[in-house]
């Protein structure tokens, strides 16, 4: 491996959450004009989080952080960050329709391709049943809770109502702006943030002898996408190195040296957000215990 491209391949991860907090502060513009160090440093936090522990706590502990520096309500800026990921999940179906039909496969590797579109299908046809039962929730609140409350009748009482008082606090915290430039900004920010993300996966190739166009690392990337959505161990260990070394051998490459790139890829993004995280932690004066266990009202998340 040339490691004289792991310098500007790390410098590119970072300026990839840098402008997810710019992003994050378009989303923020309704609610308050927050400061953009505060959102960096709850960046880092949740993106260490999503790494050191399992189920994405790393969200929740994001949202706290800022909640807590900005003097915000806990469910308006957790609302946010669902925004986040849905801008996330189109830019990345975006990314997807390129891949698809950019990128040249061998013969034997062609139906990974039916496989990616079924895959982007099914990823579209997700968000937009989110996006429709967001409409619903913020638009028709009263009738959307009860189609809500009807499907969860089986469950125990507790577990429902608790489902019920966690869905009219998200409701109550979300709020979209109505600027056109403001929108403008976050579709900038979006495309901004997965061509820095994309460009690392570019630069390691290169890195390790295999030069390849940049529709092959749009189609690495779409399946390390893939297996960052399947629930796994913190930060998708295993299922990230699994899905870049597939990708990475339906474009030609030998499986070991797949298993490699795709470890160095994961590493660049794992393991240097973990110091930096803990650093605004303890900078910010929190702790894990406060970020894991309370929202804004103290309570059990």
């Amino acid at each position: 491996m040339d490691y004289r491209y792991l310098f500007p391949a790390l410098v590119l991860t970072f300026v990839s959450y840098f402008l997810r907090a710019v992003r994050w502060k378009f989303l923020l513009l309704p609610i308050k004009r927050t400061r953009l160090s505060n959102l960096v440093s709850a960046t880092m936090i949740g993106y260490m989080g999503n790494n050191v522990f399992p189920a994405r706590l790393g969200e929740f502990m994001r949202a706290y952080a800022l909640a807590r520096r900005e003097r915000l309500e806990f469910s308006a800026v957790f609302a946010t960050l669902v925004v986040d990921r849905l801008c996330d999940g189109f830019t990345m179906l975006l990314v997807l329709v390129v891949a698809f039909f950019t990128v040249t496969l061998p013969p034997e590797k062609a139906g990974l391709h039916q496989q990616l579109m079924r895959g982007g299908y099914l990823m579209l046809g997700l968000y937009l049943v989110v996006i429709a039962f967001l409409v619903l929730l913020k638009q028709r609140t009263a009738w959307t809770l009860g189609v809500v409350r009807w499907l969860l009748t089986p469950l125990p009482t507790r577990f429902s109502s608790k489902i019920e008082d966690l869905l009219t606090s998200f409701i109550d915290g979300l709020r979209l702006s109505a600027s056109p430039l403001q929108y403008l900004g976050i579709v900038a920010s979006s495309l901004a943030i997965w061509a820095t993300a994309i460009w690392p996966v570019d630069l390691l190739l290169r890195a390790f002898g295999l030069p390849m166009p940049v529709s092959a690392s749009l189609f690495i990337m779409v399946f390390l996408v893939f297996a960052v959505m399947i629930p796994a161990s913190p930060g998708s260990v295993g299922t990230y190195e699994y899905a870049g070394a597939v990708a990475l051998t339906a474009l030609g490459a030998k499986w070991e040296m797949s298993v490699s790139i795709a470890l160095v890829i994961h590493a660049l993004s794992f393991f240097p957000v973990i110091p930096v995280g803990f650093y605004y932690l303890w900078r910010d004066k929190l702790s894990v215990k406060d970020l894991r266990q309370n929202n804004e009202t103290g309570e059990p998340a």
